[in-house]
């Protein structure tokens, strides 16, 4: 298929320069011819690309051989930005925020102009993707173009993952090639080449490579606005930042357990993602490596969250036990009414880590004996490098 564009030109002094300065002879109209070459997609597909830099038809395509209009998204900057998915019940909505790797809770309470770049086009892309009807193909356009690559890539396969469990199909236009393996697309046209390529069922997601260091408290300054449930930590933590690409991505914070019948025991305090890096699965797998680290250190590690999606990892998870489920939400209730302190009232499970560790080796443990001491020595800059 060759789509023909044609313009008539309005001719005035600013044509006739051009005329004359590069010796144009066609003076009435303006021609592009575009390959289109789609004709022969697969029969069964989810995600197509069409990649090329500027000026090569990607849009004209898009529009031309699928003959619809690009998807649009319309944000209400009076609304918290979860407000605005208000033709799904608020449950589905959470869940299409989150499955497009936007799962910050304080994120979903924001009007959308107060976001950053990298969560406005989750949320938009959340908001095309579901406003979507049944059997439509969605169209997007300039796909990930204004945000960081780092960023692009977590949100390809973010998206990817919820397109394939839901059957959609979509259609991306990107003159960025480094999001291919995380997208893993059914099919690639070039216009530039005038070539469809299928690609290959099998496929697996590049590994992404992580750093874990222990990190001084006020790292927690970086993350704390992404926790769901308070921005306050106990001074006591150990805490522990990682890094991907030299980025900060995750922050976890460890506390020793206060009970008088369990010694050498620990729980994980806080698990924090930065809303850019999150739909990897980066925080549920470095709060299991951290948690194995202890149990190698011959401590007992417990995790208590509210957190339906944790609930669910853990539960079929080989690296960790359910002991305990608070359910009795008017008891918790009462004891609030009764103490001081105050207990988040809500359904909430807790698990012990029970992993096998044989894949730690001692070394690896010096993360979780770091000295205090010593490491407020040699890394009080650390906070300025970000």
């Amino acid at each position: 298929m060759k789509i023909e564009l044609k313009h008539n030109i309005k001719n005035d002094k600013y044509t006739n320069y051009i005329y004359q300065a590069f010796d144009i002879q066609n003076k009435e109209t303006s021609n592009v011819t575009i390959d289109a070459n789609l004709e022969h997609l697969p029969k069964d597909w989810n995600i197509g690309v069409v990649y090329g830099g500027s000026g090569t038809g990607k849009t004209t395509i898009l529009k031309n051989f699928f003959k619809k209009e690009l998807n649009a998204y319309n944000f209400d900057y009076n609304k918290s930005l979860i407000s605005n998915f208000d033709w799904l019940e608020p449950k589905d909505a959470t869940f299409l925020l989150s499955s497009m790797g936007l799962s910050s809770v304080p994120t979903w309470l924001r009007p959308f102009h107060t976001l950053s770049n990298g969560e406005q086009y989750r949320a938009s892309l959340a908001y095309m993707v579901g406003k979507a009807n049944e059997n439509e193909i969605i169209l997007i356009d300039e796909y990930t173009s204004v945000v960081d690559r780092d960023v692009a890539k977590a949100m390809s396969n973010a998206l990817q993952k919820y397109i394939r469990r839901t059957n959609k199909k979509i259609v991306l236009a990107s003159c960025h090639f480094d999001i291919m393996e995380w997208l893993q697309p059914n099919w690639i046209y070039s216009p530039q080449k005038g070539r469809l390529e299928i690609a290959s069922s099998r496929r697996q997601r590049p590994k992404i490579e992580l750093e874990i260091f222990r990190c001084r408290y006020e790292t927690w300054n970086l993350f704390k606005q992404y926790h769901y449930l308070s921005e306050d930590l106990n001074k006591a933590c150990k805490c522990y930042l990682t890094l991907w690409n030299d980025k900060p991505v995750c922050f976890n914070a460890v506390l020793p357990l206060p009970s008088g019948t369990l010694k050498n025991a620990y729980r994980m305090s806080r698990t924090v993602v930065l809303p850019d890096f999150q739909g990897l699965g980066i925080g549920g797998c470095v709060s299991d490596y951290i948690a194995k680290l202890y149990v190698k250190d011959k401590k007992r590690f417990y995790a208590k969250t509210s957190n339906p999606a944790l609930w669910n990892k853990r539960e079929n998870s080989k690296n960790w036990r359910i002991c305990d489920v608070q359910n009795n939400l008017e008891k918790i209730k009462k004891e609030n009414e009764k103490s001081k302190q105050q207990r988040k009232v809500s359904i909430s499970k807790s698990f012990e880590c029970i992993a096998n560790t044989n894949d730690i080796n001692d070394e690896d443990l010096n993360i979780i004996r770091f000295k205090n001491e010593v490491y407020k020595n040699v890394a009080q800059n650390q906070i300025s490098m970000f």
